[in-house]
């Protein structure tokens, strides 16, 4: 935050626009995010959510017994990290006869996400009994991400490690899983971890690394701090040259300025 306003500084000193500068100064935030770590939303996909959303939810007002439109606004809310939303809409279709694994697996994660640790895991393993590998390992992510959040280090580990079996280029699941172990005190284990992360990620094609990227960062988080210090070094420098840049001397008659010609013949 501090580097982005020294940007808008330097940005409004040569432009004379503070709103134009603060727009720049945006569009690279955005912009050098988008190539770096990823953590900041896409604008078209967040409003494109948020229209999906408000029509699901017309047409759930419409028809409550639409079970598509409530698993897919189920699945919207998940993504938006609105748990408790997302188990009440989705929890008439189960109670309705809906009981596939893709039904099982998202209100599973939608409890483990409202606080309901029982109900979440039970529904988890009824996924994982209908489909073991369903997608390539999600339930074990799921299991490992939360049980991690709530303090379950070893059974974090214990599902975070079936993962790298099932998943065996996933960043994500190895940074998590580097997590864990530094929480249970295996710091040599969780470094191995995180180097294995990077590895998997410098090797990944170029969609996964897009997709991980922001997983990649925090096993290497040197990384993003160096291009921190970069950025900083270069805000210095346009700081000092902006700096040795004076206005003309005034003359000591209070007239002009010692290198107006105009001003010194109008003086003679």
């Amino acid at each position: 935050m501090s580097m982005s306003w020294l940007l808008w500084m330097i940005l409004s000193s040569l432009t004379g626009s503070p709103v134009l500068s603060g727009l720049a100064v945006l569009a690279l935030v955005i912009l050098a995010d988008r190539y770096t770590v990823g953590i900041l939303p896409s604008p078209l996909r967040a409003i494109g959510r948020w229209q999906r959303a408000s029509k699901l939810q017309r047409l759930l007002h419409s028809n409550p017994h639409d079970r598509r439109a409530r698993s897919e606004l189920a699945d919207l809310w998940v993504r938006r990290g609105k748990y408790a939303a997302a188990v009440e809409v989705l929890k008439p279709n189960l109670e309705a006869g809906d009981d596939d694994v893709g039904t099982l697996f998202l209100l599973g994660v939608a409890y483990l996400g409202a606080g309901d640790a029982a109900r979440g895991e039970l529904l988890l393993d009824e996924a994982a009994k209908q489909e073991p590998g369903y997608q390539l390992g999600a339930v074990d992510l799921e299991r490992g991400r939360f049980r991690l959040a709530r303090g379950d280090t070893t059974g974090a580990i214990e599902a975070l490690n079936r993962l790298r079996g099932a998943r065996q280029g996933t960043v994500e699941g190895r940074v998590l899983l580097a997590q864990a172990l530094d929480k249970s005190g295996r710091d040599a284990d969780a470094a191995l971890m995180r180097e294995e992360a990077w590895k998997e990620y410098v090797a990944a094609p170029s969609f996964q690394r897009r997709r991980e990227r922001l997983w990649a960062w925090r096993a290497r988080p040197s990384r993003p701090l160096a291009y921190g210090v970069a950025l900083a070094v270069v805000l210095a420098l346009g700081i000092s040259v902006l700096s040795r840049v004076t206005a003309p001397e005034p003359s000591p008659d209070g007239y002009g300025f010692y290198d107006d010609p105009g001003m010194a013949a109008d003086n003679e």
